[in-house]
């Protein structure tokens, strides 16, 4: 089964990227949760995301297009990336959820990923 999980972080936790003195544990943590992902054969796609204030969300009202650039209304979580893998089952995706360092101040949310069939 594929899952995708979504790492969501905190405003503090994204701070950390880029900050000289938090990077390189920030960094690790991750190279260290996707090196045992790799290692395991799981992982069938995935990427980290830019800052939130590099987003640009689209709506249609009354059939215009409105735009808003980023940054957008506080929240407490930012979407930092996702991965979809492929386990057994729920179980196995939520063990590796909760190995994610976003999990850690954050949420990984784990959602199963739709299976479209082909139409007839």
């Amino acid at each position: 089964m594929q899952f995708m999980l979504i790492h969501k972080e905190t405003a503090e936790d994204l701070a950390q990227r880029a900050n000289p003195e938090t990077a390189p544990a920030y960094w690790g943590a991750w190279n260290a949760y996707i090196g045992a992902m790799g290692q395991s054969g799981i992982i069938v796609q995935g990427n980290g995301l830019q800052d939130p204030h590099t987003g640009t969300q689209v709506q249609l009202r009354n059939g215009k297009r409105v735009i808003h650039d980023g940054p957008y209304a506080d929240t407490k979580e930012h979407i930092g990336g996702y991965f979809i893998i492929e386990v057994p089952s729920l179980d196995d995706a939520l063990e590796w959820a909760a190995r994610s360092p976003s999990s850690l101040t954050g949420t990984t949310e784990v959602r199963p990923v739709l299976v479209m069939s082909a139409p007839k």
